[in-house]
């Protein structure tokens, strides 16, 4: 399957909202900062990151080869599924969107936030497996090539993409408010078993690729998802336990004290 083309009108309809979504954020910024602390700088670098990820993700060369190269295809995945999240969710857009909200809206946004769906699809678990269960579902069945001839369902498992690795990140650091947070111990054993589950998935394509796709393109992207992934993940890794160091070094400074 060959484009000729490189921009299309596909790709101006998704390039509006992520222009929309960056305008906004930094007018937020900017109201936040008439009222508030200054919203950190290194926020902001991660919001424009996260957006600038997605649309090399969805428009242009990139998103382009990958409807009939494997390789760019797993730098799509990287992109989409993992980085990007990962900045957007570091951006803390809900804190700042309950900052600049009006105070009757910001409540209604916080029930939102505490209602049951949230709080489910939110559990590390359930966003574990919508995240890497979504992505054996898609690498190991006829749902890989369906994407790839139907733009519908090409729009519908890109979408899944990024918004289960937005849960699954935003379920295992918590930087945005939640309703409940679970324990540091228990997040860990989510992340660890999600964490093998991706790079058992990066090794059963090495061996089995996906129909369709070269033996050669299936190795490359393999590897691509095995490291890749982990490197993204030692990012995540970092924030985590830089987290869970600063919520026990009270307990033990005092310990220590006694």
């Amino acid at each position: 399957m060959k484009h000729n083309h490189l921009i299309t009108p596909h790709d101006l309809i998704l390039t509006i909202p992520l222009l929309i979504a960056f305008i906004f954020y930094c007018l937020a910024v900017i109201k936040s900062n008439a009222s508030y602390r200054k919203w950190p700088g290194y926020r902001m670098v991660c919001w424009f990151l996260g957006i600038f990820s997605v649309m090399i993700a969805a428009i242009g060369p990139v998103a382009v080869q990958a409807h009939s190269n494997f390789v760019y295809h797993m730098i799509v995945h990287l992109l989409l599924g993992m980085l990007a999240p990962l900045l957007i969710v570091v951006s803390q857009p809900v804190t700042l969107l309950l900052r600049t909200l009006p105070v009757r809206t910001a409540r209604k946004l916080s029930r939102l936030l505490k209602s049951w769906p949230v709080h489910v699809y939110s559990h590390p678990m359930v966003a574990s497996i919508l995240n890497i269960g979504g992505l054996w579902v898609l690498y190991t069945t006829e749902l890989f090539n369906a994407m790839h001839h139907n733009p519908f369902i090409h729009l519908i498992v890109h979408f899944h993409v990024f918004i289960a690795g937005y849960l699954f990140t935003v379920s295992i650091i918590y930087v945005e408010p939640t309703h409940r947070r679970y324990s540091f111990v228990f997040r860990t054993i989510v992340f660890l078993i999600a964490f093998a589950a991706h790079g058992i998935l990066a090794k059963y394509m090495y061996a089995h690729p996906p129909n369709g796709v070269p033996a050669d393109q299936a190795k490359t992207g393999a590897m691509l998802m095995y490291y890749g992934g982990d490197a993204i993940d030692i990012i995540l890794i970092f924030i985590f336990c830089y987290q869970w160091y600063r919520t026990s070094r009270p307990t033990a400074t005092i310990a220590t004290a006694r």
